[in-house]
């Protein structure tokens, strides 16, 4: 009876000490939140930089410069001449939405689309943020079947 009793007190000791310490570092871990994809990102190879905003329940962006979207001279932008609606054709790529639809659940922004402006495309795609760095995959199907570009917060 003392040896159940005393194997019993040190399961449930173990038991809440495991507890205790799941609770600790996921108070000292980076939690991602909802809106930490808001703002100006970058990235990593100097290519793109998106603006990242919310729009009621769902996360969307803008592309502020790619070497895909201007001209030679790096200030005029090109024409959205790939799309695949021939009215959207000789829009301007200045300030459309490329990235529209993603939706936070379960720790990453996910249901969403991205825009290829190069192809005329249109991609799944999700998201997700760590140590500081956004993680955007665009996909065909399967998230497996895609391509991830990694960004950094843009400065100033």
């Amino acid at each position: 009876m003392q040896t159940s009793l005393h194997s019993r007190r040190s399961a449930i000791f173990l038991l809440m000490a495991a507890v205790n310490i799941g609770q600790i570092s996921m108070a000292h871990g980076e939690v991602p939140v909802p809106d930490a994809i808001v703002g100006t990102w970058e990235a990593d190879d100097g290519t793109v930089k998106l603006d990242m905003f919310r729009s009621g329940t769902e996360f969307q962006a803008r592309m502020l410069y790619g070497n895909e979207i201007v001209e030679a001279d790096n200030v005029t932008f090109k024409k959205d001449a790939k799309n695949p609606d021939p009215a959207l054709r000789a829009r301007s790529l200045k300030n459309i939405v490329f990235i529209a639809g993603l939706r936070w659940e379960d720790g990453e922004w996910g249901g969403g689309t991205i825009y290829d402006a190069s192809s005329g495309r249109t991609y799944n795609c999700k998201a997700t943020v760590k140590d500081g760095k956004m993680h955007l995959r665009g996909y065909l199907g399967l998230p497996a079947m895609g391509q991830t570009r990694t960004f950094h917060r843009a400065r100033g």
